[in-house]
């Protein structure tokens, strides 16, 4: 089938994995490098010496220092695309994006996945491909689907960490939203109003959900399996 193309205000779920399944984070600082270039790539202007320049920090560089940093340096940004959700977890991604300048997914994934592997490769002595081909992506046709899919990013993904082959997410909803509330690596935190992210821009997702305390129990919904839309886990990428 020819790849979808993305199209100028349209969203879409997008997803990538290492190559042969492999982890592409190893530890905490990699996913931070990660989030780094979640932001720092998502310009039309080239950020490389500045990722240099803050490559040369010791330590975790979180959002408040990045924020910081960018505002002393006086860096202007031109976003490629709106990331509306993430998670990262050990061996793949997730993303909610809407395409808000032509090309603007193929150039900020491109910038992402090329600057993350470099990264990666000398961190870890290795060669070669770091994912397995290029990214994959589903067009958001509904406001249901979207609402769906941002519950799907922030907990229903994270939550498969406490039990890896759920078939269902009812078979322990208490668990999973209790895990959910101290996993860092999605952005449900963001959505509940707990933490704020210069990465993220919710746009039509948060008028949707309309406040954090809707969010939650759009959630709650999910997860417990009293909502669905007729959707499941089966119509996002995986």
């Amino acid at each position: 089938m020819p790849r979808t193309k993305p199209e100028k205000g349209k969203i879409y779920h997008i997803f990538n994995r290492g190559v042969e399944k492999r982890n592409i984070f190893i530890s905490e600082g990699d996913r931070w490098r990660f989030l780094q270039g979640m932001y720092l790539f998502n310009n039309e202007d080239s950020t490389t010496n500045l990722l240099y320049r803050l490559e040369q920090r010791k330590g975790k560089m979180h959002f408040g220092i990045l924020r910081d940093y960018m505002q002393r340096e006086g860096v202007k940004r031109k976003p490629l695309v709106r990331i509306m959700a993430d998670c990262l977890k050990h061996n793949h991604f997730h993303f909610s994006i809407e395409e808000t300048q032509e090309n603007g997914i193929s150039r900020f994934m491109q910038k992402l996945g090329i600057g993350y592997t470099k990264y990666f490769n000398k961190k870890y002595e290795r060669v070669g491909p770091l994912f397995q081909g290029k990214f994959k992506l589903v067009e958001i046709q509904s406001d249901a689907q979207l609402m769906y899919l941002i519950a799907y990013i922030n907990a229903i993904n994270p939550g498969q960490e406490l039990e890896p082959e759920l078939k269902s997410v009812a078979q322990d909803p208490e668990q999973i939203l209790e895990f959910i509330q101290h996993y860092p690596w999605s952005t449900h935190l963001e959505y509940l109003g707990k933490r704020d992210s210069i990465i993220i821009d919710k746009g039509v997702a948060g008028e949707l959900f309309g406040t954090p305390i809707a969010y939650r129990k759009f959630v709650e919904d999910i997860v417990k399996g009293k909502k669905s839309f007729g959707l499941s886990k089966k119509d996002f990428l995986e």
